[in-house]
């Protein structure tokens, strides 16, 4: 006869350690697998808590005033300036408005110089097209971030136009025009004395 063994704690023994490593393998990948899901979960949580903050100091941050630069504006610096005369101190909307009666020729510039007279009550005066439709184009913008700040009734307390970089033409043999424009807008302060 043949002998078999007959202890059944050494085979046992045998295949519990074998069991225990393939166990052990799968508990340590279904671990990294929580511990990479959990990561995850957390890095999302921290994204979603910095954008919170960042709308909370948005809303926190509010100007009272907005500015916008006009670099290299294809104006010549007299018609700017005399444009940046024009709007000063007024409402932007109604600036908006002037700058479009300007381009129906409804409503003239007044500038200084030789310069034909207008009918109206000012002396003399142009109607400068090109120069009204990059002024609109910034007044929008200045418009835009008034709106952006909550401005209720925002008026342009400065408006700069200074002379800058002129490139030459074709040839070299002229210089185009060039200005640059800036525009700052402040809330208008209501006396609350008036009655």
């Amino acid at each position: 006869m043949t002998e078999k063994s007959y202890a059944p704690t050494a085979n046992e023994k045998k295949v519990t350690k074998k069991t225990k490593l393939v166990v052990d393998k799968n508990v340590k990948n279904v671990e990294s697998k929580k511990t990479e899901e959990t990561k995850k979960e957390i890095k999302e949580e921290k994204i979603e808590e910095k954008k919170n903050e960042t709308k909370v100091q948005q809303k926190k941050v509010k100007k009272d005033f907005v500015i916008v630069n006009g670099l290299n504006v294809f104006v010549s610096t007299k018609e700017a300036v005399a444009i940046c005369n024009f709007i000063r101190k007024k409402n932007i909307k109604t600036a908006i408005n002037d700058l479009e009666n300007v381009l129906k020729l409804r409503k003239a510039v007044p500038m200084k110089g030789e310069i034909p007279h207008r009918h109206g009550n000012i002396m003399a005066g142009r109607y400068p097209k090109n120069a009204s439709i990059e002024f609109i184009k910034l007044l929008k913008s200045l418009l835009a971030n008034a709106n952006f700040n909550e401005m209720e009734n925002p008026i342009i307390s400065e408006a700069i136009a200074n002379k800058a970089q002129r490139p030459f033409g074709k040839g070299g043999r002229t210089k185009k025009k060039r200005s640059h424009i800036k525009l700052i807008a402040r809330e208008k302060k209501e006396n609350k004395n008036k009655k």
